[in-house]
């Protein structure tokens, strides 16, 4: 694959996986760990399609070519999942996701240190804008946010900052099976914790189908697009290509919902949204 051609497709991966907040005010009735039982369902339905056709081969060859770096990825990626709805449930959209964006920060850090991968010089422009950028949306998510929702965007953005570098160092031409287990691992994961809390798995048929539809269309497709191509982009650069994701949520709960954000959060995003795009230029030249 490209390097272009990897810049389209995480860009892509996180504009769908922008739509999730919009789609979780949606939801009536159901608390996060019934959405995301459901949710991760449909996920790892879907990302096993997508490496199955990727990969020409059959749901039992898929299934049979896991290894213990798929296994670290997926549950590095279904704690990333979990928390990221725990989130967006206990805080608002923007607050969320504009902590979310802490994990080029995580990534940068975790890729030096653990596999040498030194930041090139326009990677390094473009963290420190995103620096400046989530400086600003965090400070606000703080202020208008719950802190719990807030703790549990940071711990999100850590797990999926780890699961990058570790797709990075493996060298694997896709992480699918990583995302398929991701997908396994929050949907056990929360289905237990569901039925032991007392609220159960069952959910009004409009719940349901957002849900599936979530997991399905937008987390689903856009993490097996970012996952795809994450083998092939240092583990920074992909995690600032995602920073797309922070940017548009906010927008689109915004247009279709009315919910507002701050001066200094719409500031930090336009912000986050210029180091995405000097990642996305500096990539383009590198490559051509």
């Amino acid at each position: 694959m490209t390097r272009s051609s990897a810049i389209s497709l995480v860009l892509i991966g996180g504009v769908l996986m922008g739509t999730v907040g919009i789609i979780l005010r949606l939801i009536e009735t159901a608390d996060g760990f019934q959405v995301l039982v459901y949710r991760s369902l449909s996920l790892a339905a879907m990302v096993m399609l997508v490496a199955c056709l990727r990969r020409k081969v059959g749901i039992g060859a898929f299934l049979r070519s896991f290894d213990k770096w798929d296994v670290f990825v997926g549950v590095l990626l279904g704690f990333a999942f979990s928390f990221y709805v725990y989130a967006l449930l206990n805080t608002n959209i923007a607050s969320a996701l504009f902590i979310l964006s802490s994990a080029p920060i995580f990534a940068a850090i975790l890729a030096w240190v653990f596999i040498g991968e030194k930041p090139g010089l326009i990677t390094y422009l473009a963290l420190a804008l995103a620096i400046i950028g989530v400086g600003l949306m965090v400070k606000d998510g703080f202020e208008t946010g719950g802190i719990l929702g807030n703790l549990y965007a940071l711990f999100s953005a850590f797990c999926f900052a780890s699961m990058l570098v570790i797709i990075r160092y493996t060298g694997k031409e896709d992480a699918l099976g990583g995302s398929f287990l991701g997908g396994v691992f929050a949907c056990v994961l929360n289905a237990v914790v569901a039925v032991a809390l007392g609220s159960g798995l069952a959910v009004s048929e409009w719940d349901l189908v957002l849900s599936l539809f979530m997991g399905a269309f937008t987390i689903g497709l856009g993490i097996a697009l970012v996952t795809w191509a994450a083998s092939y982009l240092p583990a920074p650069e992909v995690s600032i290509l995602v920073l797309i994701e922070s940017v548009t949520g906010p927008i689109w709960v915004w247009l279709f919902l009315g919910e507002v954000t701050t001066v200094n959060a719409l500031i930090g995003g336009a912000i986050v949204l210029g180091a995405v795009v000097l990642q996305t230029l500096g990539g383009s030249a590198k490559s051509a």
